[in-house]
């Protein structure tokens, strides 16, 4: 198979004090039954830690090219300027709404926000303001329910006002996820939402026992998310086979 060559650009992201730019990297179809400009594109968002080279979305991206998807990854502003802590929220969905506008410029498939960690959740709640966010669905990788050890402090209020589908990839054993019944409780709230559990799981869906690169882990979940873009948004059986609470030892 050839892999055709990225394309690292930057995004102007207009913010309250002035326009930034942030870099951004697209990854072309390659492979699969769909590919070329009409392909699905997953504009793919970092956690709060890491950027968006990191080796965990890097393997990630690729697996989904090599399925048919084209990739979009791109990194917040705070992280652009050298700073380890986020900025203010709305800093962040006013980035999301500048990406999806370049993916939209890029191509004429559906397009997807698919986040790890605090980068999903910056998307949901993107979606769910009146303003909204023009993508066609939303993959969470992680979704940071709670911090760990204060499920009390639940950040799920906005989760209803999503229309979009939302597929929710999370491990079993996140400690941002404990108990497993408020996020199933929480999802259930939603219009049009599902959970994919991968047992064993932890945040970054390492599994205890199962040692595995960072770029191999992401590269494993890459096939359910691409089953759910290429079938219009559905969770069919075999991805809860495959990935579930009760397959094995699967991430």
């Amino acid at each position: 198979m050839t892999t055709l060559r990225e394309e690292r650009f930057r995004i102007p992201v207009p913010l309250p004090a002035g326009t930034v730019e942030v870099s951004a990297v697209l990854g072309p179809a390659s492979g699969g039954a769909e590919g070329g400009v009409d392909a699905p594109t997953v504009a793919i968002a970092h956690g709060a830690g890491a950027g968006m080279d990191h080796p965990f979305l890097v393997g990630f991206s690729a697996a989904l090219q090599a399925a048919g998807l084209h990739t979009l990854r791109f990194t917040f502003p705070y992280l652009e300027a050298g700073r380890r802590m986020p900025g203010p929220a709305a800093h962040a969905m006013l980035t999301w709404r500048a990406v999806i506008a370049a993916a939209r410029e890029r191509g004429s498939g559906s397009v997807v926000a698919c986040g790890k960690s605090y980068g999903g959740r910056m998307a949901s709640m993107a979606a769910a303001e009146e303003a909204g966010l023009d993508v066609d669905a939303l993959v969470y990788l992680g979704y940071p329910l709670h911090q760990p050890g204060k499920p009390e402090k639940p950040r799920v209020e906005h989760l209803p006002a999503v229309a979009q589908p939302q597929l929710f990839v999370e491990g079993t054993n996140d400690p941002f996820v404990q108990p497993l019944s408020q996020l199933e409780d929480a999802v259930a709230s939603c219009q049009n939402a599902t959970i994919v559990w991968i047992e064993g799981g932890g945040h970054s869906f390492e599994v205890k026992g199962r040692k595995r690169a960072a770029d191999e882990i992401g590269a494993e979940l890459a096939p359910l998310v691409a089953r759910f873009v290429l079938s219009g948004f559905v969770i069919d059986a075999s991805m809860q086979g495959a990935s579930g609470k009760d397959a094995e030892g699967d991430a």
